[in-house]
């Protein structure tokens, strides 16, 4: 009977990452051969940014541990005047690319209302998605390239990132990110790295404690540990919506009359005030070991990096027998953060942030902004067709005062 059970939320599971919908298949969801970056024709300069009126560039940072990623630049607004304001960097959470920050009308898109108000624009896509897949040694294909958590997202990808602008720009930058690009955000500023090349950091929907979740779907995909199992049985890259297989699940949640619409409110909250009128985006992959690695989080109660589940191996990649913490009490009290959050988020819930408010208790009050937005969950503040007024606009401000 346990075993029915878990295979039956496995399939629900399935039909909730199917709502996510990629439209644009890798066949059988398998990486081609060849790995070299996609065209310029073929980017998001191309499909999102120039096809709205704006200028844009594409650029290329390489981590120090060898990931080939993808950096647009939108320098001017719709006026055609040239930024005057300090960079920001843009980084998407989960599932996601730089098209988080575009997919709504120039209005609506932070991307875009950035621009035109003056601020030199940097999205930023972290490795595994489909326009920062290339590698200075591995492909795709290879289970190897596959072999990283958040750990490696904060410690490598958002670095790169970071110098990169810092060294094309001469300037310091503003950072907001979503969702797991708040993690990576707090677990970088909590080990001191790339303070210095930031003037402040947004964090939209928060995410760093998280044994509090109330998206029922994901608390128990966790205490199942599905991502674990998935992993075990040779998977390492979880892609939620791509392929022959994505297309199996999709007519077994068809057959079980699964409403896909409602599971995802019921893995991120009931938004509110989503464009209704968007077009389809793709859902990226991540490695199914950040899906551990977050599993583990929400089981254990603790932001801590990824748990090898062996003594030996924790020992031989940490020199400890546990995994490191990540201690959010140690990010400079002098930092400027901005803290946004939805009172109907079932991911970055309100008891979880409250948590991470208390380890930011003793910040300097004049450096910590929070903003909670009762009617908002996870995907309003990157979507709601309001949330220019509602949350970039304080953005902007809180920009402006650092």
């Amino acid at each position: 009977m346990a075993n029915t059970v878990v295979s039956l939320f496995s399939i629900v599971l399935l039909c909730i990452t199917a709502a996510q919908g990629r439209k644009t298949f890798h066949l059988n969801n398998v990486w081609p051969t060849s790995y070299a970056a996609i065209n310029d024709v073929d980017g998001i300069c191309t499909t999102m940014v120039e096809t709205q009126g704006y200028t844009c560039e594409e650029h290329k940072v390489t981590t120090e541990d060898g990931y080939i990623l993808s950096l647009q630049r939108i320098p001017v607004g719709r006026s055609g005047e040239k930024a005057d304001k300090p960079p920001v960097l843009l980084q998407h959470g989960i599932f996601s690319d730089a098209s988080t920050w575009l997919v709504n009308s120039p209005d609506e898109s932070l991307g875009f209302i950035l621009a035109d108000n003056g601020y030199d624009v940097w999205l930023a896509n972290v490795r595994g998605t489909q326009y920062s897949s290339g590698h200075t040694s591995l492909n795709p294909n290879d289970k190897a390239y596959w072999d990283w958590s958040w750990d490696e997202l904060a410690s490598y990808d958002l670095p790169a990132f970071v110098q990169y602008v810092y060294n094309y720009t001469g300037q310091r930058m503003h950072f907001a990110g979503h969702s797991l690009g708040t993690l990576m955000a707090l677990a970088a500023l909590s080990q001191g790295q790339v303070l210095n090349m930031l003037r402040s950091s947004v964090l939209l929907c928060p995410i760093a404690h998280m044994n509090q979740i109330t998206s029922l779907p994901t608390k128990l995909a966790a205490d199942i540990f599905i991502a674990n199992d998935i992993y075990w049985l040779g998977i390492s890259e979880f892609n939620p919506s791509g392929g022959a297989g994505s297309k199996f699940v999709e007519d077994i949640c068809n057959k079980l009359n699964i409403n896909l619409s409602n599971l995802e409110s019921l893995v991120t909250g009931p938004n509110c005030c989503l464009n209704s009128s968007k077009p389809d985006v793709s859902s990226e992959p991540t490695a199914t070991k950040n899906l551990i690695h977050l599993s583990q989080m929400i089981r254990k109660g603790k932001i801590a990096k990824y748990d090898y589940g062996d003594q030996g191996q924790n020992m031989k990649h940490y020199g400890q027998p546990v995994p490191p913490f990540y201690d959010m009490t140690a990010i400079s009290n002098e930092f400027p953060l901005f803290l946004i959050y939805g009172g109907q988020d079932k991911l970055s819930d309100v008891n979880d942030v409250q948590v991470l408010l208390n380890d930011l208790k003793d910040h300097d009050k004049n450096k910590l902004v929070v903003l909670l937005k009762e009617d908002y969950a996870h995907l309003d503040f990157v979507s709601a067709v309001n949330a220019n007024q509602m949350v970039y606009d304080p953005m902007m401000v809180f920009f402006k005062n650092n």
